[in-house]
């Protein structure tokens, strides 16, 4: 009875032994099963989380790429503009450079023109009446050292000799007396000077006594005969306002030829 109940017992403890092992067995591959679902599904929302991170990370980039494009072609649209400008600019230096160019020249050329219509003026004076010689004489010298300054501008100096011409186109309109010295045969007289526009000149004493007049034709003062005198004393408180306007008499020589 012994003998045979070992065997069983040695099956039965077998049996139980290998159920026991089965389930042992079972139980780690459902966990290693389980783990490795886990793992998986760790993975996958490892990587979701990787794709969501590069969608993110993509949809900057895109953005970013957008912006900077987008400056890119604003930049050179501002390039272009400022190229543009720069090109305007240069030109306009060119014109400028080309205008102050062509200034210096018209300055210089003014220069020697106005220098030449002093020249005719300074003429001019010679050859005509010698009223206000010393006056007139300064202005010009006045004159000529403006235009010899280089700080003073071309439209001055322009300016300061059409005063001149102005001035003495205004000696023709005119009537005036004044008192200088003049030279007659030889002696120097001291004389109340009338002088009438530019067309003559008549002089007196102080004293009334002497009377005449600048022959244009002999470039000289003479006297005149006495019988003058009263018609250039009056012409004299004329011109000075001391007596009211009228017509007199005044021996004007040679005009145009005709005594």
């Amino acid at each position: 009875m012994t003998r045979k109940m070992v065997p069983v017992v040695v099956l039965l403890l077998l049996a139980f032994g290998s159920g026991n092992l089965y389930a042992q067995e079972k139980g780690a591959g459902q966990a290693a099963a389980q783990g490795k679902t886990q793992d998986a599904l760790d993975n996958r929302q490892l990587t979701q989380e990787e794709l969501d991170q590069w969608s993110a990370d993509k949809a900057a980039l895109v953005g970013r790429l957008r912006s900077a494009r987008a400056n890119v072609q604003w930049l050179q649209g501002r390039k272009q503009a400022e190229t543009d400008r720069v090109e305007s600019l240069e030109g306009r230096i060119d014109e400028l450079a080309r205008r102050l160019e062509e200034a210096d020249r018209l300055e210089s050329s003014m220069q020697d023109t106005l220098l030449v219509i002093l020249d005719r003026v300074e003429e001019v004076q010679g050859r005509g009446l010698p009223f206000l010689p010393e006056e007139r004489d300064n202005r010009l010298r006045l004159v000529r050292s403006e235009l010899a300054r280089p700080d003073f501008t071309a439209a001055e100096k322009l300016r300061r000799v059409l005063e001149v011409l102005q001035v003495e186109a205004d000696y023709a309109n005119n009537v005036e007396v004044y008192q200088g010295p003049i030279v007659v045969e030889g002696q120097e007289i001291y004389a109340d000077i009338l002088r009438v526009g530019r067309l003559a000149i008549f002089w007196q004493t102080p004293d009334q006594e002497r009377v005449g007049w600048y022959d244009q034709s002999l470039g000289v003062f003479i006297d005149l005969p006495s019988s003058e005198k009263r018609n250039i004393g009056r012409a004299i408180e004329m011109a000075t306002r001391m007596r009211p306007i009228e017509l007199i008499d005044l021996p004007l020589g040679r005009i145009g030829g005709v005594q």
